[in-house]
């Protein structure tokens, strides 16, 4: 596998700063490998809902439930799947609490 510690720092300095980050690429580029290397370097906890699962799908049935309790790192891998969790994420994101 292609060394990515690089990659994982950049991302990691990309989350000290900003609440939502994407990773894009091409299809088999490695964004998956490269969200979970960053969530094994994490100490907060981390929740991964992968979208090409159907068990990942069906725990977003709602999203506002799904995502607003969460804590720490939340990786929504494949969102592209579910484009209307964007306007989710705006919400849940611009609430003052968001932090908390």
């Amino acid at each position: 596998m292609y060394p990515r510690s690089k990659e994982v720092a950049i991302v990691n300095g990309l989350l000290q700063r900003h609440a939502v980050v994407g990773i894009l690429g091409a299809r088999q580029a490695g964004k998956s490998t490269l969200a979970r290397l960053v969530a094994q370097t994490r100490t907060e906890p981390v929740t991964l809902f992968d979208l090409e699962n159907d068990e990942g799908l069906a725990r977003l049935a709602d999203p506002m439930l799904a995502l607003k309790g969460l804590r720490g790192l939340v990786i929504l891998d494949e969102i592209q799947r579910r484009p209307d969790l964007y306007r989710a994420l705006r919400v849940l994101v611009d609430r003052p609490d968001h932090l908390s």
